[in-house]
């Protein structure tokens, strides 16, 4: 049943741990119960907490219990590695509470590590194209938004980056403007200290990372919206 977050259960990391050594299903399923009372059912809680936390912070990001879970059961049709679960749960919060939409809010419980992200992650290619130009057309307000992000010590990941410029984008001279149009994805993330997930204080956490990240929200938004007028 939907209610407040209060907290992961003391065993939800010993339970990736264990899962992890087992990799089987039939572990999985005499565990079940263990996994929906510690981990899933808790998750989902947080999912509607933050849901209702975000609209009140007119943030634009909402989710729900069935939709906004990613499985714990690793798709693995066309992957050498056949183990057949995750070592960590996740979801996303977004605009149309979809996990398909752009400008989101991900989190992510694990065995390796736990943490937050705010995302336009892989966006379609008329999007980061107009991301790429809004960067060198107005970079007065691109560079706002990164030094909001800085205050609140955040900065964008580099991962995946571009080893050379785009095509179009080779002249550009400020080496700032020239990293960022080699972006791939527009992402701050906040690492979550695994020893506050069994509190509810979590939440005040992940809510106060979204507000320090609302810039590049609110950045990407601007741009989505004339890339799509366009």
């Amino acid at each position: 049943m939907a209610g407040a977050f209060k907290g992961f259960g003391q065993k939800a990391i010993p339970f990736f741990k264990a899962l992890d050594f087992h990799q089987s299903r039939e572990w999985f399923q005499q565990n079940r119960d263990l996994f929906d009372s510690e981990l899933h059912e808790p998750f989902c809680d947080l999912v509607e907490t933050l849901s209702e936390r975000f609209d009140a912070a007119k943030l634009g990001l909402r989710g729900d219990r069935k939709k906004s879970l990613f499985r714990i059961n690793r798709d693995v049709r066309f992957a050498k590695d056949k183990r057949p679960y995750n070592r960590h749960l996740s979801a996303i919060l977004s605009p149309d509470g979809s996990k398909m939409s752009q400008g989101v809010f991900y989190v992510h419980i694990g065995l390796e590590r736990c943490f937050a992200g705010v995302a336009w992650w892989q966006p379609a290619p008329q999007l980061l194209q107009a991301m790429r130009k809004a960067i060198v057309a107005k970079p007065a307000a691109f560079r706002a938004m990164v030094s909001s992000l800085k205050k609140a010590g955040l900065e964008l990941d580099p991962e995946d980056r571009l080893k050379r410029a785009p095509r179009g984008f080779e002249d550009i001279g400020e080496d700032d403007l020239a990293q960022a149009v080699r972006n791939r994805h527009f992402v701050v993330r906040h690492d979550i200290d695994p020893a506050t997930i069994h509190s509810p204080t979590l939440v005040d956490d992940l809510v106060g990372f979204t507000l320090h990240a609302k810039p590049l929200l609110d950045w990407g938004r601007a741009i989505q919206g004339t890339a799509v007028a366009a």
